[in-house]
């Protein structure tokens, strides 16, 4: 067995390559590693705080414009999608906006009809030289009419049927009292909201009544309240109102828009 030896004194060698000067300066370098990386973040952290700033503004400005145009009583909210912010209002289009407004104001002569909420999703907003307009590459958005704000709108008290697609209708008559009818309702053309098959649900409807029900039932609601270049797809009936959803695509969107 070996016995254990003692080197000549030395003591342990740097490894080849590492000198006492390289060890000495190690703290320097971390010193200065940790400075970098703090420099990086502060940069980081007042990039997303200069982001969220432009977001707001844009965002307020957003609402404001669509205030103005579609006027409502609020302002509504407008959310920008994506991150950074900055990088998008750089390159002039924003990737995705959406926005919400509530109770838009009846526009038009024949059976004016409220929007009790809008939501409008926009794909690749894009601003003009001319700081009213922005320009959507494409647009989804979806209608709420209430049963209250068409029941007003209407003359007789609207809601819900139990049978999918349909609504009920309670109108009273002279001479026949009070009529409860079921009618769908459907798209027929141009942003129009027609009720079809009207069926007795409840009371007794003579002949006489059924001629001023099918008239006042005959005209479609034009839903004048909705921005230009959005075309109705479909509609259907909840337990509170009508969803009633538009597309559209290349939408040009400037003040006071809306279709008149």
């Amino acid at each position: 067995m070996t016995p254990y030896r003692h080197d000549d004194g030395a003591g342990p060698q740097p490894e080849s390559g590492v000198t006492s000067a390289s060890v000495h300066a190690s703290p320097r370098l971390l010193r200065k590693a940790v400075m970098a990386v703090a420099c990086l973040a502060v940069a980081g952290a007042t990039f997303v705080i200069v982001d969220h700033v432009a977001t707001g503004h844009v965002e307020s400005r957003t609402a404001k414009a669509f205030q103005q145009g579609m006027g409502t009583p609020k302002r509504p909210s407008v959310d920008i999608r994506g991150f950074p912010v900055l990088t998008q209002l750089a390159s002039g289009t924003l990737r995705h906006v959406d926005i919400t407004a509530h109770d838009i104001p009846a526009r038009g002569t024949s059976r004016p009809l409220p929007v009790t909420r809008l939501t409008v999703g926009l794909d690749d907003l894009r601003t003009s030289g001319d700081a009213d307009q922005a320009h959507a590459r494409a647009v989804d958005a979806t209608a709420f009419l209430s049963y209250e704000d068409m029941s007003d709108a209407l003359g007789f008290q609207i809601s819900q049927d139990t049978e999918p697609g349909r609504v009920k209708a309670r109108v009273t008559l002279p001479f026949s009292g009070e009529v409860t009818v079921s009618t769908a309702v459907s798209v027929p053309s141009d942003n129009r909201i027609a009720f079809t098959d009207v069926r007795i649900a409840e009371g007794y409807l003579p002949p006489p009544g059924r001629a001023v029900l099918d008239k006042a039932l005959a005209e479609p609601v034009v839903l004048h309240s909705i921005p230009e270049g959005l075309h109705l797809r479909s509609v259907a009936a909840t337990t509170t109102g009508l969803d009633a959803r538009f597309t559209g695509d290349k939408v040009t969107f400037r003040p006071d828009t809306s279709s008149a």
